[in-house]
């Protein structure tokens, strides 16, 4: 999930413990990942994760 975001042009900024926020220019949601990196992912972080990115492909759709 870390790599999708990462390639997708997101930021990490480290938080508490093994929390680390995403953000990104254009999309106002700020994402907070925790736990190890490999462990399983909860189901409401893969949605935000989904749709923060269904949100930056459509403005980059509209930029085009």
């Amino acid at each position: 999930m870390k790599s999708l975001l990462k390639k997708a042009g997101f930021s990490v900024k480290p938080a508490k413990g093994n929390h680390s926020k995403w953000q990104h220019p254009q999309v106002s949601q700020i994402i907070v990942i925790s736990g190890n990196d490999g462990s399983d992912a909860k189901p409401y972080l893969e949605k935000q994760v989904n749709s923060a990115l269904e949100i930056l492909n459509k403005i980059n759709q509209e930029d085009n």
